[in-house]
Protein backbone atom coordinates (compact mmCIF):
# COMPACT_ATOMS: atom_id res chain seq x y z
CA UNK A 1 0.00 0.00 0.00
CA UNK A 2 1.54 3.52 -0.98
CA UNK A 3 1.36 6.71 0.36
CA UNK A 4 -1.05 9.04 -0.57
CA UNK A 5 0.52 11.46 -3.48
CA UNK A 6 -0.81 13.91 -6.22
CA UNK A 7 -0.90 14.21 -9.40
CA UNK A 8 -0.43 17.35 -10.11
CA UNK A 9 -0.89 19.53 -13.56
CA UNK A 10 -2.35 16.97 -16.06
CA UNK A 11 -5.03 17.68 -18.17
CA UNK A 12 -7.92 15.05 -18.25
CA UNK A 13 -8.77 14.34 -21.59
CA UNK A 14 -7.38 17.57 -23.01
CA UNK A 15 -9.72 19.73 -20.25
CA UNK A 16 -8.81 22.82 -18.29
CA UNK A 17 -5.51 21.60 -15.61
CA UNK A 18 -6.17 20.08 -12.63
CA UNK A 19 -4.65 17.97 -9.39
CA UNK A 20 -5.79 14.81 -8.58
CA UNK A 21 -5.53 12.86 -5.63
CA UNK A 22 -4.16 9.21 -5.20
CA UNK A 23 -4.61 7.09 -2.17
CA UNK A 24 -4.36 2.97 -2.47
CA UNK A 25 -4.17 2.98 -5.71
CA UNK A 26 -8.05 4.90 -6.57
CA UNK A 27 -8.36 8.57 -7.61
CA UNK A 28 -9.87 10.14 -4.18
CA UNK A 29 -9.90 13.83 -4.63
CA UNK A 30 -9.25 16.16 -8.18
CA UNK A 31 -9.19 20.26 -7.60
CA UNK A 32 -7.71 22.79 -10.46
CA UNK A 33 -4.16 22.70 -10.86
CA UNK A 34 -2.50 24.80 -8.09
CA UNK A 35 0.92 27.09 -8.21
CA UNK A 36 2.58 25.48 -5.28
CA UNK A 37 5.35 23.76 -5.76
CA UNK A 38 5.50 19.93 -6.96
CA UNK A 39 6.51 17.92 -3.32
CA UNK A 40 9.08 14.93 -3.91
CA UNK A 41 6.46 12.22 -3.61
CA UNK A 42 3.77 13.91 -6.32
CA UNK A 43 3.77 13.17 -10.15
CA UNK A 44 4.64 15.78 -12.14
CA UNK A 45 2.37 15.71 -14.84
CA UNK A 46 4.23 18.45 -16.62
CA UNK A 47 0.58 19.81 -18.46
CA UNK A 48 0.69 16.27 -20.10
CA UNK A 49 -2.94 15.23 -21.53
CA UNK A 50 -4.20 12.61 -18.91
CA UNK A 51 -6.60 9.54 -20.17
CA UNK A 52 -7.49 6.23 -18.70
CA UNK A 53 -5.76 3.29 -20.22
CA UNK A 54 -6.33 1.37 -23.50
CA UNK A 55 -8.31 -1.39 -23.83
CA UNK A 56 -6.87 -4.34 -26.27
CA UNK A 57 -10.55 -5.74 -26.72
CA UNK A 58 -9.38 -8.93 -28.81
CA UNK A 59 -5.82 -10.36 -29.41
CA UNK A 60 -4.17 -13.92 -29.42
CA UNK A 61 -1.45 -13.94 -27.37
CA UNK A 62 -0.39 -17.63 -27.42
CA UNK A 63 0.14 -18.20 -31.19
CA UNK A 64 2.12 -14.94 -31.42
CA UNK A 65 5.77 -15.37 -33.21
CA UNK A 66 6.83 -11.96 -31.16
CA UNK A 67 10.26 -12.13 -30.44
CA UNK A 68 11.49 -14.22 -32.58
CA UNK A 69 13.72 -15.25 -35.55
CA UNK A 70 11.86 -13.38 -39.04
CA UNK A 71 9.64 -15.88 -40.13
CA UNK A 72 8.02 -15.06 -43.57
CA UNK A 73 4.61 -15.65 -44.32
CA UNK A 74 3.78 -19.10 -45.55
CA UNK A 75 -0.50 -19.00 -45.88
CA UNK A 76 -2.37 -19.58 -48.20
CA UNK A 77 -5.57 -17.86 -50.11
CA UNK A 78 -8.45 -18.91 -47.86
CA UNK A 79 -9.57 -19.02 -44.42
CA UNK A 80 -9.14 -22.87 -44.13
CA UNK A 81 -5.70 -22.31 -45.45
CA UNK A 82 -4.43 -20.16 -42.85
CA UNK A 83 -6.06 -22.47 -40.29
CA UNK A 84 -3.73 -25.16 -41.76
CA UNK A 85 -0.61 -22.78 -41.99
CA UNK A 86 -0.93 -21.77 -38.50
CA UNK A 87 -0.99 -25.65 -37.08
CA UNK A 88 1.90 -26.47 -38.66
CA UNK A 89 4.17 -23.01 -37.55
CA UNK A 90 3.22 -23.97 -34.71
CA UNK A 91 4.37 -27.40 -34.25
CA UNK A 92 7.92 -26.11 -35.62
CA UNK A 93 8.07 -23.19 -33.36
CA UNK A 94 10.18 -24.06 -30.41
CA UNK A 95 9.78 -21.50 -28.04
CA UNK A 96 7.16 -21.90 -25.50
CA UNK A 97 4.14 -19.85 -24.97
CA UNK A 98 5.29 -18.16 -21.98
CA UNK A 99 8.37 -16.65 -23.92
CA UNK A 100 6.54 -15.49 -27.00
CA UNK A 101 3.22 -14.32 -25.32
CA UNK A 102 4.98 -12.74 -22.39
CA UNK A 103 7.51 -10.64 -24.72
CA UNK A 104 3.98 -9.37 -26.62
CA UNK A 105 2.24 -9.04 -23.46
CA UNK A 106 4.99 -6.97 -21.96
CA UNK A 107 4.94 -4.48 -25.14
CA UNK A 108 1.07 -4.29 -24.95
CA UNK A 109 1.56 -2.82 -21.34
CA UNK A 110 4.52 -0.86 -21.90
CA UNK A 111 2.30 1.08 -24.48
CA UNK A 112 -0.20 1.38 -22.19
CA UNK A 113 -3.11 -1.07 -22.59
CA UNK A 114 -4.01 -2.23 -18.90
CA UNK A 115 -6.94 -4.49 -20.17
CA UNK A 116 -6.89 -7.25 -22.88
CA UNK A 117 -9.15 -9.92 -23.76
CA UNK A 118 -7.17 -12.97 -25.49
CA UNK A 119 -8.54 -15.60 -27.15
CA UNK A 120 -6.79 -19.07 -26.83
CA UNK A 121 -6.70 -22.11 -29.09
CA UNK A 122 -8.45 -25.29 -28.11
CA UNK A 123 -8.96 -28.13 -30.05
CA UNK A 124 -7.84 -31.98 -29.51
CA UNK A 125 -4.60 -31.54 -30.93
CA UNK A 126 -3.58 -28.85 -28.40
CA UNK A 127 -5.79 -29.90 -26.33
CA UNK A 128 -5.52 -27.12 -23.17
CA UNK A 129 -2.20 -26.69 -23.00
CA UNK A 130 -2.78 -23.24 -24.77
CA UNK A 131 -5.27 -22.20 -21.95
CA UNK A 132 -2.93 -23.47 -18.78
CA UNK A 133 -0.02 -21.35 -20.21
CA UNK A 134 -2.46 -18.42 -20.68
CA UNK A 135 -3.76 -19.13 -16.74
CA UNK A 136 -0.01 -19.19 -15.52
CA UNK A 137 0.78 -16.01 -17.52
CA UNK A 138 -2.10 -14.21 -16.19
CA UNK A 139 -0.91 -14.88 -12.96
CA UNK A 140 2.47 -13.40 -13.82
CA UNK A 141 1.20 -10.24 -14.60
CA UNK A 142 -2.16 -9.71 -12.50
CA UNK A 143 -0.40 -6.74 -11.06
CA UNK A 144 0.10 -5.04 -14.19
CA UNK A 145 -2.71 -6.03 -16.42
CA UNK A 146 -6.40 -7.13 -16.29
CA UNK A 147 -6.38 -9.94 -18.22
CA UNK A 148 -9.53 -12.19 -19.91
CA UNK A 149 -9.69 -15.24 -21.69
CA UNK A 150 -12.05 -16.89 -24.43
CA UNK A 151 -11.78 -20.39 -25.11
CA UNK A 152 -11.45 -20.35 -28.94
CA UNK A 153 -12.47 -23.61 -31.16
CA UNK A 154 -9.95 -22.13 -34.49
CA UNK A 155 -10.28 -25.92 -35.84
CA UNK A 156 -13.96 -25.93 -35.77
CA UNK A 157 -16.44 -27.26 -33.10
CA UNK A 158 -19.46 -28.82 -33.84
CA UNK A 159 -16.79 -30.35 -37.09
CA UNK A 160 -14.07 -31.35 -34.79
CA UNK A 161 -14.70 -34.25 -32.22
CA UNK A 162 -13.58 -33.65 -29.00
CA UNK A 163 -13.52 -30.37 -28.89
CA UNK A 164 -16.24 -29.64 -27.21
CA UNK A 165 -15.42 -31.44 -24.41
CA UNK A 166 -12.27 -29.61 -24.12
CA UNK A 167 -14.05 -26.32 -23.83
CA UNK A 168 -16.19 -27.77 -20.71
CA UNK A 169 -13.34 -28.25 -19.15
CA UNK A 170 -12.09 -24.69 -19.88
CA UNK A 171 -14.83 -23.60 -18.74
CA UNK A 172 -14.36 -25.41 -15.46
CA UNK A 173 -10.72 -24.03 -14.98
CA UNK A 174 -12.29 -20.62 -14.64
CA UNK A 175 -11.97 -19.35 -18.40
CA UNK A 176 -14.30 -16.35 -18.54
CA UNK A 177 -15.74 -16.93 -22.19
CA UNK A 178 -16.82 -18.65 -24.54
CA UNK A 179 -15.68 -18.68 -28.48
CA UNK A 180 -16.90 -19.76 -31.16
CA UNK A 181 -16.15 -19.47 -34.88
CA UNK A 182 -18.29 -19.07 -38.43
CA UNK A 183 -20.92 -21.60 -37.50
CA UNK A 184 -21.78 -21.65 -40.98
CA UNK A 185 -18.54 -21.66 -42.84
CA UNK A 186 -16.27 -23.61 -40.60
CA UNK A 187 -18.60 -25.98 -38.86
CA UNK A 188 -21.72 -25.73 -41.68
CA UNK A 189 -23.83 -26.08 -38.70
CA UNK A 190 -25.40 -22.83 -37.28
CA UNK A 191 -27.85 -24.13 -35.03
CA UNK A 192 -25.85 -26.66 -33.40
CA UNK A 193 -22.76 -24.34 -33.04
CA UNK A 194 -24.52 -21.85 -31.62
CA UNK A 195 -27.09 -24.12 -29.21
CA UNK A 196 -23.62 -25.25 -28.06
CA UNK A 197 -22.16 -21.80 -27.06
CA UNK A 198 -24.98 -20.48 -25.61
CA UNK A 199 -25.95 -23.41 -23.41
CA UNK A 200 -22.59 -23.08 -22.43
CA UNK A 201 -22.22 -19.99 -21.64
CA UNK A 202 -25.63 -20.12 -19.47
CA UNK A 203 -24.30 -23.22 -17.98
CA UNK A 204 -21.04 -21.14 -16.38
CA UNK A 205 -22.73 -17.76 -16.40
CA UNK A 206 -19.97 -16.61 -18.83
CA UNK A 207 -19.63 -14.23 -21.81
CA UNK A 208 -19.48 -15.22 -25.06
CA UNK A 209 -17.50 -13.51 -28.18
CA UNK A 210 -17.51 -15.60 -31.77
CA UNK A 211 -15.44 -15.19 -34.99
CA UNK A 212 -17.30 -13.56 -37.91
CA UNK A 213 -15.75 -13.69 -41.29
CA UNK A 214 -18.64 -15.08 -42.76
CA UNK A 215 -19.50 -12.63 -45.62
CA UNK A 216 -22.57 -11.00 -47.35
CA UNK A 217 -26.10 -12.16 -46.77
CA UNK A 218 -25.00 -15.23 -45.03
CA UNK A 219 -22.73 -13.34 -42.90
CA UNK A 220 -25.47 -11.05 -41.90
CA UNK A 221 -28.18 -13.90 -41.17
CA UNK A 222 -25.75 -15.14 -38.67
CA UNK A 223 -25.64 -11.75 -36.58
CA UNK A 224 -29.30 -11.84 -37.05
CA UNK A 225 -29.12 -15.24 -35.12
CA UNK A 226 -27.00 -14.51 -32.66
CA UNK A 227 -28.83 -11.59 -31.60
CA UNK A 228 -31.51 -13.78 -30.97
CA UNK A 229 -29.74 -16.36 -28.73
CA UNK A 230 -28.53 -13.34 -27.01
CA UNK A 231 -32.01 -12.43 -26.20
CA UNK A 232 -33.10 -15.97 -25.77
CA UNK A 233 -30.43 -16.56 -23.04
CA UNK A 234 -30.86 -13.61 -21.36
CA UNK A 235 -27.02 -12.55 -21.94
CA UNK A 236 -27.85 -9.23 -22.74
CA UNK A 237 -24.56 -6.70 -22.73
CA UNK A 238 -22.27 -10.15 -22.42
CA UNK A 239 -21.69 -11.16 -26.50
CA UNK A 240 -19.44 -9.41 -28.65
CA UNK A 241 -19.43 -10.77 -32.36
CA UNK A 242 -15.78 -10.19 -33.72
CA UNK A 243 -14.63 -8.94 -37.08
CA UNK A 244 -18.11 -9.09 -38.31
CA UNK A 245 -17.27 -8.02 -42.38
CA UNK A 246 -20.41 -8.62 -44.14
CA UNK A 247 -21.67 -5.40 -41.72
CA UNK A 248 -19.69 -3.22 -44.29
CA UNK A 249 -20.67 -5.10 -47.40
CA UNK A 250 -24.33 -4.44 -47.33
CA UNK A 251 -26.77 -1.52 -47.97
CA UNK A 252 -27.20 0.18 -44.68
CA UNK A 253 -30.79 0.66 -45.22
CA UNK A 254 -30.45 -3.96 -45.12
CA UNK A 255 -27.83 -3.37 -41.91
CA UNK A 256 -29.86 -0.92 -39.87
CA UNK A 257 -32.66 -3.15 -38.74
CA UNK A 258 -30.17 -6.04 -37.54
CA UNK A 259 -27.77 -2.98 -35.97
CA UNK A 260 -30.68 -1.33 -34.07
CA UNK A 261 -31.18 -5.28 -32.24
CA UNK A 262 -27.60 -5.07 -32.07
CA UNK A 263 -27.85 -2.04 -29.66
CA UNK A 264 -30.84 -2.97 -27.98
CA UNK A 265 -29.39 -6.20 -26.27
CA UNK A 266 -25.94 -4.53 -25.62
CA UNK A 267 -24.29 -6.64 -28.41
CA UNK A 268 -20.63 -4.98 -28.77
CA UNK A 269 -18.84 -5.50 -32.32
CA UNK A 270 -14.97 -5.73 -32.59
CA UNK A 271 -13.03 -4.79 -35.45
CA UNK A 272 -9.29 -4.90 -36.27
CA UNK A 273 -9.55 -2.25 -38.62
CA UNK A 274 -8.43 -4.67 -41.27
CA UNK A 275 -6.83 -3.40 -44.79
CA UNK A 276 -8.06 -5.99 -47.05
CA UNK A 277 -11.80 -6.70 -46.71
CA UNK A 278 -14.61 -4.91 -46.09
CA UNK A 279 -15.49 -3.08 -42.31
CA UNK A 280 -18.41 -2.23 -40.29
CA UNK A 281 -19.33 1.08 -40.42
CA UNK A 282 -18.16 2.95 -37.40
CA UNK A 283 -20.06 6.16 -37.54
CA UNK A 284 -23.13 4.64 -38.87
CA UNK A 285 -23.43 1.60 -36.21
CA UNK A 286 -22.29 4.53 -33.57
CA UNK A 287 -25.34 6.65 -34.48
CA UNK A 288 -27.50 3.58 -34.03
CA UNK A 289 -26.05 2.67 -30.58
CA UNK A 290 -24.09 -0.32 -31.23
CA UNK A 291 -20.66 -0.44 -29.45
CA UNK A 292 -17.83 -0.97 -31.70
CA UNK A 293 -14.36 -1.76 -30.11
CA UNK A 294 -11.28 -2.37 -31.39
CA UNK A 295 -8.57 -4.92 -31.17
CA UNK A 296 -5.16 -6.54 -32.82
CA UNK A 297 -6.31 -9.37 -33.38
CA UNK A 298 -2.67 -11.48 -34.30
CA UNK A 299 0.18 -9.84 -33.96
CA UNK A 300 3.28 -11.22 -35.91
CA UNK A 301 1.97 -14.75 -36.17
CA UNK A 302 1.59 -17.23 -38.92
CA UNK A 303 -1.60 -15.43 -40.54
CA UNK A 304 0.33 -12.02 -40.52
CA UNK A 305 4.14 -10.44 -39.61
CA UNK A 306 2.27 -7.46 -38.97
CA UNK A 307 1.09 -5.92 -35.77
CA UNK A 308 2.74 -4.28 -32.52
CA UNK A 309 0.26 -4.23 -30.04
CA UNK A 310 -0.56 -0.28 -29.97
CA UNK A 311 -4.23 0.59 -29.33
CA UNK A 312 -3.16 4.41 -30.22
CA UNK A 313 -1.88 2.86 -33.59
CA UNK A 314 -5.30 0.72 -34.15
CA UNK A 315 -7.25 3.75 -33.44
CA UNK A 316 -5.64 5.43 -36.18
CA UNK A 317 -6.41 2.60 -38.17
CA UNK A 318 -9.97 3.19 -38.07
CA UNK A 319 -9.92 6.86 -38.18
CA UNK A 320 -7.34 6.36 -41.53
CA UNK A 321 -9.55 3.88 -43.16
CA UNK A 322 -13.02 6.21 -42.92
CA UNK A 323 -11.34 9.22 -43.69
CA UNK A 324 -12.23 10.65 -40.14
CA UNK A 325 -10.25 14.02 -39.45
CA UNK A 326 -12.46 15.93 -37.46
CA UNK A 327 -11.60 16.46 -33.67
CA UNK A 328 -15.26 14.88 -32.56
CA UNK A 329 -14.31 11.85 -34.91
CA UNK A 330 -10.85 11.18 -33.83
CA UNK A 331 -11.92 11.07 -30.20
CA UNK A 332 -14.70 9.04 -30.97
CA UNK A 333 -11.64 6.43 -32.44
CA UNK A 334 -9.90 7.06 -29.25
CA UNK A 335 -13.11 6.40 -27.40
CA UNK A 336 -12.97 2.53 -29.29
CA UNK A 337 -9.58 1.87 -28.61
CA UNK A 338 -10.55 2.69 -24.66
CA UNK A 339 -14.08 3.06 -23.59
CA UNK A 340 -15.80 1.36 -25.86
CA UNK A 341 -13.40 -1.66 -24.84
CA UNK A 342 -14.41 -1.66 -21.21
CA UNK A 343 -17.74 -1.56 -21.99
CA UNK A 344 -17.89 -4.74 -24.17
CA UNK A 345 -15.36 -6.77 -21.58
CA UNK A 346 -17.93 -5.65 -19.04
CA UNK A 347 -15.26 -3.76 -17.05
CA UNK A 348 -16.88 -1.79 -14.11
CA UNK A 349 -15.27 1.44 -12.77
CA UNK A 350 -13.19 2.01 -15.43
CA UNK A 351 -12.25 5.62 -16.52
CA UNK A 352 -10.50 8.98 -14.65
CA UNK A 353 -13.01 9.39 -11.63
CA UNK A 354 -13.54 9.86 -8.08
CA UNK A 355 -13.37 6.80 -6.60
CA UNK A 356 -12.08 4.64 -9.53
CA UNK A 357 -8.27 3.21 -10.36
CA UNK A 358 -5.56 5.35 -11.32
CA UNK A 359 -4.71 3.54 -14.42
CA UNK A 360 -3.96 6.00 -16.53
CA UNK A 361 -1.86 7.12 -19.56
CA UNK A 362 0.29 10.46 -19.80
CA UNK A 363 0.74 12.03 -23.17
CA UNK A 364 2.70 14.76 -24.12
CA UNK A 365 0.01 15.93 -26.83
CA UNK A 366 -2.93 18.45 -26.68
CA UNK A 367 -6.02 16.12 -27.40
CA UNK A 368 -7.58 13.21 -28.28
CA UNK A 369 -7.39 13.70 -31.64
CA UNK A 370 -3.10 14.81 -31.61
CA UNK A 371 -2.57 10.80 -29.67
CA UNK A 372 -5.01 9.13 -32.32
CA UNK A 373 -2.61 11.30 -35.02
CA UNK A 374 0.51 10.94 -33.11
CA UNK A 375 0.62 8.09 -30.82
CA UNK A 376 3.45 9.28 -28.89
CA UNK A 377 5.69 7.51 -26.68
CA UNK A 378 3.86 8.07 -23.43
CA UNK A 379 4.12 6.98 -19.41
CA UNK A 380 2.03 4.45 -17.95
CA UNK A 381 0.87 4.11 -14.64
CA UNK A 382 -0.81 1.39 -12.94
CA UNK A 383 -2.67 1.76 -9.09
CA UNK A 384 -1.00 5.54 -9.31
CA UNK A 385 2.65 4.05 -9.81
CA UNK A 386 4.70 4.37 -12.95
CA UNK A 387 5.27 1.04 -14.46
CA UNK A 388 6.34 1.65 -18.45
CA UNK A 389 7.79 4.94 -19.66
CA UNK A 390 8.90 5.26 -23.46
CA UNK A 391 7.58 2.01 -24.77
CA UNK A 392 9.42 -0.35 -22.67
CA UNK A 393 8.09 -1.76 -19.53
CA UNK A 394 10.04 -0.89 -16.62
CA UNK A 395 10.76 -3.97 -15.01
CA UNK A 396 10.49 -7.05 -17.26
CA UNK A 397 9.66 -10.26 -16.24
CA UNK A 398 10.90 -12.64 -18.93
Amino acid sequence: MTQPHWLRNVRPYGAPAEDLLIENGLFTQRRPACGTPVAASDIDGRNQLLTAALVESHVHLDKTLYGQPWRPNSAGPTLKDYISNERRVLREVQAPISERAGALLENCIARGSLTMRCHVDIDPEFGLRHVQAMQQLRERYRDLIDLQLVVFPQTGLISRPGTAELMREAMALGVENVGGLDPCGIDNDPIAQLDFVFELAAKFDRGVDIHLHDKGELGLWQIALIADYTERFALHNRVMISHAYCLGMLPWSQVKPVAEHLAALGISLMSSAPADCAVPPFLALREAGVNLCLGSDGIRDAWSPMGNGDMLERAMLLAFRFDLGKDDELAAVFDAATVNGARALGIDGYGVGLGRPADFLLMPVETLGEAVVARPLREVYRGGELIASGGRLLSSRL
